[in-house]
């Protein structure tokens, strides 16, 4: 992987062409305690994207993956986070990219359409409705989940489904202790209202975590829902569904 300095910390990072080798650049952010290879490449997105013509990039946020793991949660504030990718961009000399989070990741979106919107040629928030703002879903117990001695001693089933999550990602349990408990920062109506590219909300309609995409897509001006039918978190966001609403959603945005 790729790396570079943002504002201190090592961000890891891809950047692939497509087979002509010039394309419009789609920035992918991945959710919490997963990485970019799991997110983006084994559910065929780098693929898919560059496959119709997409400059895919995608990073490794701090704390996961390849990139720097810091331990302190105020390091994960969602505002930091988004200046990670703003500074990614800058130092690709991309002056904007359409930029694509799935759960965490969409959060981080979020922010980055509102703090830099001449960054954002679209946002496209997967995994992430209404809890942007009602700021429910995961459960406050995971960075306890992420710091028990084993997942047989993690009580809650959503807790304890990530914890072996990230066990299976090989990530470092004490980063995303802290990730998780300085990251949850959610939006108002009203600053949802000023995010004003054109954004895709796709959310599975069977996803609790996320909540509804119809009530968050309503908020903004310019933005759509997609459902994704009878997918849940984790499955929607590899869905042949998913990949066509978001590959129509790209092709006529302006």
């Amino acid at each position: 992987m790729l790396t570079f300095d943002s504002d201190g910390v090592r961000i890891a990072y891809i950047d692939v062409a497509p087979p002509a080798g010039a394309g419009d650049p789609v920035l992918l952010i991945h959710g919490f305690a997963s990485n970019h290879a799991t997110n983006w490449v084994s559910t065929s997105w780098v693929r898919t994207l560059t496959e119709a013509g997409y400059r895919v990039i995608a990073l490794d946020n701090r704390g996961h993956g390849a990139s720097e793991k810091l331990y302190d949660p105020e390091a994960y504030a969602s505002e930091l986070m988004a200046d990670d990718a703003r500074r990614l961009l800058d130092h690709l000399a991309l002056p904007r990219a359409d930029v694509m989070g799935y759960s965490m990741g969409a959060r981080i979106t979020a922010f980055l359409a509102l703090m830099h919107p001449d960054r954002v040629r679209s946002a496209l928030l997967g995994g992430l409705g209404i809890h942007l703002v009602e700021g429910k879903g995961l459960p406050a117990g995971i960075p306890d989940a992420m710091e028990a001695p084993s997942s047989d001693a993690v009580a809650d089933p959503v807790a304890r489904s990530f914890r072996i999550f990230a066990e299976q990602t090989r990530a470092d349990l004490r980063a995303l202790a802290a990730c998780m408990r300085g990251s949850r920062q959610t939006l108002t109506r009203g600053e949802v209202a000023q995010i004003e590219v054109p954004t895709l909300v796709s959310v599975g309609t069977r996803d609790p975590i996320a909540g509804p995409g119809q009530p968050l897509a309503a908020l903004m001006p310019n933005a759509r829902p997609l459902d994704i039918p009878n997918r849940d978190h984790n499955l929607a966001v590899g869905d042949k569904v998913h990949k066509a609403g978001v590959l129509s959603f790209l092709a006529e945005r302006p």
